[in-house]
């Protein structure tokens, strides 16, 4: 007999065989870069998301203004990128390297969301410290839904997405550890090798 408490692992891949409208994919990865000034710091995190994802970086402004932190209301403060498609699983790849593919269980939401921090943007595959840039930290969020997810969100004859048809924290977790190879822990700890 199980516990309550004891996690029952359920085989997805059979309901994503049987219908191809449950099978989840990656929809976004956005990767955010929040600098808390203007100007020169601003331009060089631009230029270090740019230069790991090929694209052009949007600049963010400030919704309100914080006197605590010298923040104006619409001033410039971050910068971030969105991949979607193959772009964005290849990135995600990527920037799960540092932690060797691993997920902490606390990172899930329930619909199908999870975002982690990378403190030093040097420990990427394929970037390179500059001394004239310097090091930055950023942030990567992930979206994971099931086909037919843009009903809710195009302009024109949007409707309402039942409960049933987001994708659950279980499923996402399942997705990422046997789609994705991710291991998925409760502490991150710091391996040395």
């Amino acid at each position: 007999m199980s516990s309550k408490n004891e996690l029952v692992e359920v085989d997805y891949r059979t309901e994503w065989a049987r219908n191809p409208m449950r099978k989840p994919f990656i929809e976004k990865v956005v990767i955010n870069i929040a600098v808390g000034q203007s100007g020169e710091k601003l331009q060089n995190a631009k230029s270090v998301l740019e230069a790991l994802t090929g694209r052009k970086a949007v600049l963010l402004r400030a919704k309100k203004s914080i006197k605590e932190w010298d923040i104006r209301k619409k001033q410039t403060i971050a910068v971030k990128v969105t991949l979607r498609g193959k772009e964005a699983e290849e990135i995600l790849k990527r920037t799960l390297v540092p932690f060797d593919k691993r997920i902490l269980k606390s990172a899930f939401d329930n619909y199908g969301n999870f975002s982690f921090g990378i403190d030093e943007h040097i420990k990427i595959p394929g970037m390179k410290y500059d001394p004239a840039i310097g090091i930055f930290g950023m942030d990567v969020c992930v979206r994971v839904v099931r086909p037919g997810m843009r009903v809710k969100t195009r302009k024109s004859k949007k409707s309402a997405i039942p409960k049933s048809h987001y994708v659950s924290k279980k499923e996402t977790m399942y997705f990422m550890k046997n789609i994705f190879g991710a291991e998925l822990v409760d502490v991150m700890e710091e391996r040395f090798y």
